[in-house]
Parts: structure tokens; sequence; C-alpha cells
């Protein structure tokens, strides 16, 4: 008598479970679309002082950040240059992937040519490379250009359809017997 009633509450807590799953997916468009632009604040802002008062960054560059192979000069403009192109690919969800793993880099280069940063300062630097590491790794997302852009470019650069734009197609045409 016990079996009948467990497996109703069994089969409530599996079906509560799948509600809250789909819940948590209908999020995800919206939690990387808010991934994307806190991540694009940081690296944008960032770039818009290093312009605002150049000298001081080619300073920097030559002191503090030691960029290995490069001169100060060129360290200082592709790195401001990076900081300002990458991050408005990524908030519009441009070749997002290609964006995340570019700043990604910069995050990593940014770390290793500090010698002396603080742990709240890496900390910062850890939480970034974690937000840029799921936007690599799982893309820009559903309310990206991406999603709308590859399929097509795809399509009329290898002339083979998506599987995504695939399903789509099987969708809206008719059916035959």
């Amino acid at each position: 008598m016990n079996q009948p009633h467990s497996a109703s509450i069994g089969s409530r807590l599996w079906t509560l479970g799948e509600t809250v799953v789909r819940g948590l997916n209908a999020l995800q468009p919206a939690a990387q679309l808010a991934a994307r632009w806190f991540i694009a604040g940081v690296f944008f802002r960032s770039g818009l002082t290093k312009i605002a008062d150049w000298e001081t960054t080619v300073a920097l560059f030559t002191d503090e950040y030691h960029v290995p192979l490069l001169s100060p000069e060129i360290a200082a403009a592709l790195g401001t240059s990076a900081e300002l192109a990458l991050p408005v690919l990524i908030l519009f969800g441009f070749a997002g992937r290609f964006a995340a793993a570019g700043l990604f880099i910069l995050n990593i280069v940014a770390v290793i040519s500090v010698e002396d940063m603080p742990i709240p300062a890496l900390q910062q630097h850890i939480f970034w490379g974690s937000v840029l590491i799921g936007l690599l790794l799982w893309g820009p997302g559903r309310w990206s250009v991406d999603r709308f852009i590859w399929p097509w470019l795809r399509e009329r650069v290898v002339g083979v359809s998506s599987p995504a734009s695939a399903s789509e197609a099987d969708r809206t045409s008719p059916r035959r017997i």
C-alpha cells in the first residue's frame, strides 16, 4: 500500500524538477545577455580610461605592465584597441566566442604583466576570466547576432544548412506521406 503513495510523491517531485529545469532554461538567454553586458562594460570602460590619457597609458605599459615581446607603445595600442573593439562584438554577440577568447587572453596578459597585483584585483580578474570562459564554452546565446548570422553564413559559404535551420525547415514545410 505504501508503494502507490511513494510513486505518486516521486512522480510529483520529478514533474516539479522538470518544471524548474524548464524555467532555468528559459532564463538562460537573459543570463548570457547579462554576462555579455557586464563583461563588455568592464573592458570597454578600461579602454576608454586608457585613451583618455594616452601618455599615462604608455607610461604604465613602460613601467608597470611588462608585456613580453612587445614594446610598450605597441602593447598599449594593441591592448587598448582590443579593449575597445572586442567588448562591442561581445555585447552584440557578433563573433561572440572569438571576442570572448580575445578578452580572455587580454585578461591573462594583464594578470601576468602586473608583477605585484593586489589580491582583490587578482580576484576580479579571476571572476572576469570565469565569465569569459562561460561565454567561450556556451557561446553568446540565443539573443545574439551569431544565432542568426552563422547558420546563414554557413549555408552561403559551405553550401550546407546547419542542423538548426534544417529542423526549422522540417517544421515549416508540409509533411509528405
